[in-house]
């Protein structure tokens, strides 16, 4: 990838932790790796507005399916998909994770692959 991506520390954890557990497929294994060690890691307050994270809403367009959807990205044990609460270690959250606004990502998932443009992220009101 072009753009190195901006994570939180706790977020860097929790990805090498979801890949220590092989929750990926191989080929999302070498592109994390990849994006891990390239990485800039900052403290949340330090985190540009702009980057999908946890506790943020983000637009997207799914360009396999043209839609577009609204989700807050976040921690695995907080998801409400009822709400769009999604998990940041959802094939969508992993694949945009760190990146920044008007970014476009293809990404191989489970599910088939990804093609996602990043087009709003703001801070969630968590309730």
């Amino acid at each position: 990838m072009s753009q190195n991506i901006i994570l939180t520390t706790g977020l860097y954890d929790l990805i090498k932790d979801h890949l220590r557990r092989k929750k990926v497929t191989i080929e999302e294994e070498k592109l994390l790796l990849a994006e891990l060690k390239g990485a800039s890691q900052v403290l949340r307050k330090d985190l540009p507005e702009d980057i999908v994270s946890v506790n943020r809403k983000v637009t997207y367009k799914d360009h396999v399916n043209n839609e577009e959807k609204t989700v807050v990205f976040v921690g695995p044990q907080k998801v409400k998909t009822s709400k769009s609460k999604i998990s940041i270690l959802s094939d969508e959250g992993i694949a945009m994770v760190g990146y920044k606004v008007g970014k476009l990502i293809e990404w191989p998932s489970k599910k088939g692959d990804l093609k996602l443009e990043i087009l709003k992220v703001e801070e969630a009101e968590m309730a």
